[in-house]
């Protein structure tokens, strides 16, 4: 039995998959768009700063005045509300995708909430990246197994967390996924996801390895 939350799977019921073209899924955040600096810019309005010596949000968000670790439960909500039409896209990343959709299809799959969906959509879009999306929360690997048995072709999954290409390696073992991490800092702070196919932080390279696996199936 699924444990893909309903609202999630209501989006995903909701897509075309061509069982007879490749799919690439990618997560949005510090792969194809510029999270990190953005949060960093939403949270020097509110007199916060993030600590990047390790890699997390949570315990990281720290007062300006006296640099000491701020708790806000609804901070990251917040964030997405009122930034989320604001988030710069990643070098390359449109172009790249551009070019990989002449051969495969793309879905979005993204962790954020519901509500910012819509924002999320005209922000890709604005940026040349205008795929479907799904909107949801917690570890992706289930999400990424539904998708892939849509289709006999070559799947692809990029995403910067760890655990979301690990659980991705359990669901769907078939896929080739590559841990893709944007921001260069946070990208030195982790080495490749165990079960990581590739570690690529760069879409010029992102691009070279797919193609090649698209080229060779």
């Amino acid at each position: 039995m699924s444990d893909i939350p309903i609202e999630t799977l209501e989006q995903l019921q909701d897509l075309r998959i061509d069982r007879q073209r490749a799919l690439i899924i990618s997560d949005a955040d510090e792969v194809l768009l510029r999270f990190m600096e953005r949060l960093e810019h939403f949270l020097e309005q509110q007199g916060l700063w993030i600590d990047l010596s390790n890699f997390a949000i949570s315990g990281n968000i720290k007062s300006r005045t006296t640099n000491e670790v701020v708790s806000k439960p609804n901070l990251i909500d917040d964030f997405f509300d009122s930034e989320t039409r604001n988030i710069a896209p990643v070098k390359g990343a449109a172009a790249a995708l551009q070019k990989l959709s002449q051969k495969a299809q793309i879905v979005i799959l993204t962790n954020l909430p519901l509500a910012a969906k819509p924002a999320r959509l005209e922000n890709m879009a604005a940026h040349g990246m205008d795929y479907p999306i799904i909107a949801g929360s917690g570890l992706k690997g289930e999400n990424v197994a539904w998708l892939a048995d849509k289709t006999d072709k070559a799947v692809f999954f990029l995403d910067d967390i760890p655990h979301n290409i690990n659980s991705a390696a359990t669901h769907a073992p078939q896929t080739h996924r590559i841990h893709f991490i944007a921001d260069p800092r946070l990208a030195a702070l982790v080495g490749a996801a165990e079960h990581a196919s590739a570690r690529i932080d760069a879409w010029d390279e992102a691009y070279d390895w797919i193609n090649a696996k698209l080229d060779g199936a």
